[in-house]
């Protein structure tokens, strides 16, 4: 142990002499690491007689803690002195005028759809998805549509060129098909998506945006179809009554089917929800019809099921008073100025959908 009485006050001088945590870590190392100098000796322990081995073994216990007390002291020495030279070195000019407000802003189409599938989640629906493009299969034949169904002729649908009969999907509708064609009943999904049909004016644009709704399993009926809608229009415009109405309507892939219109006005140039002073259609339901239960390959005398389709501008020109559709996609940065969203202003069930949103545009 003559050897290691030499070595103490060297290793302890280079410790105190180390000027950063870099030197004193290769100190540890070649010290107390796997081949440092004190581990070879603790390996050497066993090679000694059992009355030498116990004493050198808690001399070597002695170094080694009293070493490694004096890394610890050390290291924090260092970390004290590194920091007191940045305190020193790094500071805020609190001169420097402050940065500018946010430019960026949430389109209320993208703000609209997030409220809407905050809810649909909160009520138990799962997220679908389907491609823009579609076959006719999907889009039309499985939906119950008739070959000559005003849908599938040129006024009304975009079709694709060479496109082998390909087309731009008229609405999501098509994913209610895709997905009973993969997954089991009970199935209660929405699909939200862009959807295209030649129109243009004041209410319709060429590209706008649906979310469609299915639920398919032994027991739905209309009354519940009804409550999920009345339910929905409480929670997204956060008003406790909404003036709604049912009028009957047809669509190919439901029977009974409905139209549900919301009460509004249009007064100093923008839209506003209101009883009495016209009428505004919003969606179409129904419960779904038989033959598109079996075109997807379910039994109709097992499962039913019902189906609704939102148009999401529509809904975001009511809740936040923008009066033509056909602004939405101007791009011009004054209108997404005034009527978009802060991009930290998420929507939440429990906060409020639009309580940031509607008060920090």
């Amino acid at each position: 142990m003559d050897t290691l009485e030499t070595l103490k006050p060297d290793i302890l001088k280079k410790i105190e002499e180390a000027d950063s945590l870099t030197v004193l870590d290769d100190i540890r190392v070649a010290v107390l690491g796997k081949k440092g100098t004190l581990t070879e000796m603790m390996k050497t322990l066993g090679q000694l007689p059992p009355e030498e081995r116990k004493m050198a073994g808690q001399t070597l216990n002695l170094v080694k803690t009293e070493i490694g007390d004096a890394l610890d002291a050390k290291k924090k020495a260092l970390e004290e002195k590194e920091l007191e030279q940045r305190l020193a070195t790094e500071s805020v000019d609190v001169t420097l005028p402050i940065r500018p407000q946010q430019q960026g802003r949430i389109h209320p189409i993208a703000q609209v759809m997030e409220e809407m599938l905050t809810i649909f989640a909160q009520m138990g629906f799962e997220l679908a998805e389907g491609p823009d493009i579609e076959d006719d299969f999907h889009c039309f034949e499985a939906l119950n549509f008739p070959h000559d169904h005003p849908a599938r002729q040129m006024q009304a649908t975009f079709f694709m060129q060479d496109g082998d009969g390909l087309i731009l999907r008229t609405h999501t509708s098509p994913v209610q098909i895709r997905t009973m064609e993969k997954k089991q009943p009970p199935i209660r999904i929405v699909a939200p998506g862009r959807v295209y049909r030649c129109d243009y004016d004041m209410t319709h644009t060429p590209m706008f945006h649906q979310i469609e709704g299915l639920v398919i399993d032994k027991e739905t009926n209309m009354g519940h179809l009804k409550g999920v809608l009345v339910d929905f229009m409480k929670r997204f415009f956060e008003v406790d009554d909404v003036p709604m109405r049912f009028r009957p309507s047809f669509f190919p892939f439901t029977e009974p089917s409905a139209e549900v219109d919301i009460g509004c006005s249009r007064e100093n140039g923008e839209f506003k929800i209101e009883a009495g002073k016209g009428w505004m259609e919003v969606l179409g339901c129904g419960m779904v019809h038989p033959n598109v239960i079996k075109n997807s390959g379910l039994d109709p005398n097992e499962y039913q099921g019902f189906a609704f389709g939102f148009g999401v501008d529509r809904f975001a020109m009511l809740k936040y008073g923008i009066p033509d559709l056909r602004s939405f996609f101007d791009a011009d940065m004054r209108w997404i100025k005034h009527y978009g969203f802060l991009p930290l202003d998420v929507p939440t069930v429990t906060s409020g959908l639009s309580l940031n949103g509607g008060q920090k545009r």
